[in-house]
């Protein structure tokens, strides 16, 4: 299976980088990136599609992980990286820095939107952690994160209905999720976080496996369950505001791709299952980008829209699965 994600990956990688308004042929492709070809498909090639391409593959692997985590926070397949209201407070901040403080202007405010998504995390995480020393049922604490989420989209939904047209257009496109647009800096930032909090989630697998059998188990096997819990949250949280910074808010990626993993796998350790969410998460966003860019070219539909498209069934299979 691990094989097979990383040919897939690859094979996907390989497309995003060759395919677009431009072709470039696959053998050429090393000749460009030792300094030959012409100065237009170097631009196009190491400005354009390779940190698009690394920013799909750290992303959609950094989505679905979120969603693993909290997956096993609640014991519940269903629950994903927007569940707890995370990213709509990440959206709900990058949209009031765009129209306030920025114009509406993505392109010339990259680092404001990622000061502005991790502020917006931080505080609705900071809401649900001490929602979490108040309400002991997971289900209660799963409602109120949603009402959270309700509460950040409609202030969200304000903001917007009171924009200037031209602020409006620049923020619909990262509203509905985007790769495009990615530089350089942009993937190094990405890839600092992304890597800090894999290194720490791999660290905690023995704590996070416990967890899958209870909370109850987990605490007589010695984990301080309360400190785990929001070390839980805090993890997806970080992985998911660095999404919303980045590319906008990304639907189901975080619910599907773990449920699809755990039933390919037919396991749900984590030093099995968090490497292959990212390998697979990676998968899934690089060839819904591919669809994204190419299905209707030279007109891009938003990485939310593909996503869905793939993701929703197999929600609506999972749903139907368990009321069976």
């Amino acid at each position: 299976m691990f094989a097979a994600l990383a040919a897939a990956m690859l094979v996907g990688a390989l497309l995003c980088t060759v395919l677009g308004s431009v072709s470039i042929a696959p053998g050429k492709v090393a000749e460009i990136l030792l300094g030959g070809g012409s100065g237009a498909e170097r631009n196009i090639l190491t400005q354009i599609r390779l940190p698009r391409m690394c920013m799909t593959v750290l992303l959609g692997g950094a989505l679905a992980v979120s969603g693993y985590l909290l997956q096993t926070f609640f014991g519940n397949p269903i629950a994903g990286p927007y569940v707890l209201g995370i990213s709509s407070g990440a959206k709900l901040a990058v949209c009031a820095a765009l129209l306030f403080v920025a114009g509406g202007e993505r392109q010339s405010s990259g680092l404001l939107m990622i000061l502005a998504a991790f502020a917006g995390a931080l505080v609705t995480t900071g809401a649900i952690v001490l929602l979490s020393h108040r309400v002991r049922h997971m289900a209660s604490l799963l409602a109120a994160g949603i009402m959270v989420g309700y509460i950040c989209n409609a202030v969200t939904d304000f903001l917007v209905t009171f924009a200037e047209d031209a602020q409006i257009v620049n923020l619909r496109g990262w509203s509905q999720g985007t790769f495009s647009g990615m530089a350089w800096g942009d993937v190094a930032a990405a890839a600092v976080i992304v890597t800090a909090a894999m290194v720490l989630t791999v660290l905690c697998s023995k704590p996070i496996g416990a967890f899958e059998l209870g909370e109850a188990y987990a605490a007589s096997m010695g984990v301080d369950v309360k400190r785990y819990r929001v070390i839980l949250i805090l993890l997806s949280s970080l992985l998911s505001a660095c999404v919303t910074a980045f590319a906008g808010p990304v639907s189901f990626v975080g619910i599907a791709v773990p449920f699809l993993m755990r039933k390919l796998l037919r396991s749900s350790r984590p030093p099995v299952m968090v490497p292959a969410c990212f390998l697979s998460g990676a998968v899934f966003c690089l060839y819904s980008d591919l669809i994204a860019r190419m299905a209707f070219a030279p007109t891009e539909l938003g990485i939310s829209t593909v996503t869905s498209l793939l993701g929703a069934p197999v929600v609506i299979y999972m749903l139907a699965v368990r009321k069976r």
